[in-house]
Parts: C-alpha cells; sequence; structure tokens
C-alpha cells in the first residue's frame, strides 16, 4: 500500500504481484472486494461482525473471509454483508437484528452463513436491515426488515429471517436497495420501485409509498440502478444518467430541490454509477470519475469538505472502470486492477493500515 496522487496510480510497495481488484462494495464502515483470483476480502468496522473473520476487531488492512476461491458477487449493507460463490450459493454475516442475513435466527454472525440450500443465485444486494437477491430463474427474493414495505410484501410481514419472492415476475435482471426503499430492472429494461418514498425515492412522481413493485414512468432503456438512503440514481442505454429522491446535499447533482421523478444529469456519455448515503460517484465513457453530493468526510475527492450540488471530476486519470462503490467514503477500480479508497476512514475502511479520517485517495492491491 502505497498513498498517490489522484492524476495517476502509484507502484505498489512490495515487490510481490498481489491479486488485482475485480469487484468491491461498501458498507456504513466497512468495505469488502473481490480479487481477479475470485477471494474475499474486508476491512474496516467490524462490530457486527461485517467482515467476516471470525472476529468484531475493526482491521485497518485487508483480512480475508475463508478460504474459498470462487466468490463471483459481494455487497455491503450498513452492518452486514453478503456474497455468492459461482456455485450459485448465496452466503451472509455481520448484523442480523432484522433477520437480514436469511439464515432464519436473528443472531450477529461474525461469519459467513449460507442462505437457505438453493444453488441458483445470481447477485445479491444488501441495504440497512434489508437483503434483496436475484436467482437465475429470473425470480427476486428479499428478506429482513419490512416495516415500510421494502420487502415487496404486504403489512403482514414486519421481520422476514428467511428470502421470500417478491411477486410472481420471472424477468428480474438487477436489484438496489436504500435504507427503507427498493428498486430493481427487469430484462425488458423496465424500472421498477417500492418501499419507502417520504422524499420521492421510488421516481413515482408521488410522496406515496408504494407496497409492491411499481414502475418508474414508461421508458424500457434502463441500463442500471443504485439506491442511496433516500434517493436513487440510474443509467439508460444512451448513456444519460437520472437521480430522484432527496437532495438537500445535492447527490441528485441538478440543484438543491427534492425530486419525485427522475431528472436528467447532464451529458450522455455515463458508464457506470453508484450511490451511497447521500453521495454519488459516477464514470463515464472516456475513463473519467465524477462525484457530488454529501463531502463532509471529503468522499466527492476533490480535495475539500464542501458539498457539491453538481458532478465534479475526481482528478484527472481517465483508467476509472464503473467499479465504485460511494458513501461516507469512496472506493473505486481502475482498469489495471488497482483500487483507490478516499473519504472517511474513522475505521480504517480505507484500509490504508491508518484511522485518519477523512482521508485522501490512498492507492492499494489486495495482499
Amino acid at each position: 500500500m502505497v498513498i498517490g496522487a489522484v492524476g495517476g496510480p502509484a507502484s505498489p510497495a512490495s515487490a510481490d504481484a498481489p491479486a488485482a481488484v475485480a469487484k468491491v462494495a461498501e458498507g456504513h464502515e466497512h468495505t469488502c472486494a473481490i480479487g481477479t483470483d475470485a477471494t474475499l476480502w474486508c476491512w474496516g468496522g467490524n462490530t457486527s461482525g461485517q467482515l467476516g473473520d471470525g472476529t468484531t476487531t475493526n482491521r485497518t488492512t485487508p483480512v480475508r473471509v475463508g478460504d474459498a476461491t470462487n466468490w463471483a458477487t459481494v455487497d455491503a449493507g450498513t452492518g452486514h454483508t453478503c456474497a455468492t460463490r459461482t456455485d450459485g450459493t448465496l452466503w451472509c454475516w455481520g448484523g442480523n437484528f432484522r433477520g437480514q442475513l436469511g439464515d432464519g435466527s436473528t443472531t450477529n454472525r461474525t461469519s459467513p452463513v449460507r442462505v437457505g440450500t438453493a444453488a441458483t443465485w445470481a447477485d445479491v444486494n444488501a441495504g440497512s436491515n434489508h437483503t434483496c437477491a436475484t436467482r437465475t430463474d429470473g425470480t427476486l427474493w428479499c428478506w429482513g426488515f419490512n416495516r415500510h414495505n421494502q420487502l415487496g410484501q404486504d403489512g403482514s410481514v414486519y421481520v422476514a429471517t428467511t428470502p421470500l419472492q417478491v411477486g410472481t415476475a420471472t424477468t428480474w435482471r438487477s436489484v438496489t436497495l436504500g435504507f427503507a426503499h427498493t428498486c430493481a430492472t427487469r430484462t425488458d429494461r423496465t424500472l421498477w420501485c417500492w418501499g419507502d418514498n417520504s422524499s420521492g425515492q421510488l421516481g413515482v412522481g408521488s410522496l406515496l409509498y408504494k407496497t409492491s413493485p411499481t414502475q418508474v414512468g414508461t421508458a424500457t432503456t434502463w441500463a442500471t440502478v443504485t439506491a442511496g438512503y433516500t434517493f436513487t440514481c440510474a443509467t439508460r442505454a444512451d448513456g444519460t444518467l437520472w437521480c430522484w429522491g432527496e437532495n438537500g446535499y445535492g447527490q441528485l447533482g441538478v440543484g438543491t430541490t427534492y425530486q419525485t421523478a427522475p431528472v436528467e444529469v447532464g451529458g450522455t456519455s455515463w458508464a457506470g454509477v453508484n450511490v451511497g448515503n447521500d453521495t454519488t460517484c459516477a464514470s463515464r465513457t472516456d475513463g473519467s470519475l465524477w462525484c457530488w453530493g454529501n463531502n463532509a468526510n471529503g468522499q466527492v475527492g476533490d480535495g475539500t469538505t464542501t458539498h457539491r450540488f453538481t458532478p465534479v471530476r475526481v482528478g484527472t486519470g481517465t483508467t476509472w472502470t464503473s467499479g465504485i462503490a460511494a458513501g461516507y467514503h469512496v472506493c473505486a477500480v481502475r482498469t489495471d486492477g488497482s483500487l483507490w479508497c478516499w473519504g472517511a476512514n474513522w475505521s480504517g475502511q480505507t484500509g490504508d493500515g491508518t484511522t485518519i479520517s477523512p482521508r485522501l485517495i490512498t492507492y492499494r492491491t489486495l495482499p
């Protein structure tokens, strides 16, 4: 690990050839990444066991999660983590007060526990107190807290400790979770949201909560979607970027007023976007990286702690990928597999061996 300038990656401190990063995810105070060798590593806050290393000890550098070498996808919630393996199994660990681990209990777990017996899980997304995942048959399943109907279930379900199917559709493609709302795309490129809508985060043109999936507009060109605390952003196939919901920190990139329907963020060359809490980061097709919104911990990456209401470019680099994880801290992957993190670091979540916070851009690879 070395500290590098934003404009271009520094050289690793060791002559060894550590694994490059394929995927990255982050929670409130922790970060997890899958290496190109399909190993899984986590670091940062660990009070609920969300690092999966069998302890509740915070880690300022990456620790490996078990010895498996077939991890496929990973996502981090506020205090829990879930990941799929290439064999189609799903595993979760960490905080479980609301049953968000899906193992039939409300007991915290410090090591990965398997979710049911199914071996057809495709992807998973972890929120604050709920989790959702898609299966290879196109079905969608959610579990955990359902106070605001974020599981897509009616009010008869308050907490679900095992996965519940969302409706009967078999065309779900991806899913994303905010604090108490859920959004998902289908194979026909339509976008659907449900749950808490107190800030317009469902994008349906009102502030009314939705107890089941409700289509966002009529567009059939949605490519990706990502949910923050009480807002949502998504890209379309034409490279446009759209955001809606709460906007007190400028996280929508279009002024300061909340929006109940999608509004376009300037430009038509957006490649990928990720949001967390009240901050947004997105990459463009030219390899540049842009962030905006809450910047209290320097997570916008512009060297200040001033909130930004329109996109601000992060350095001058042109090798950023769509592998971005944004929140109180931000981590992003470059085309060479190097991982860069910055922002809040009070629990060591930037992985540079310190708890200096806010943290400047830090370059590292996995051990």
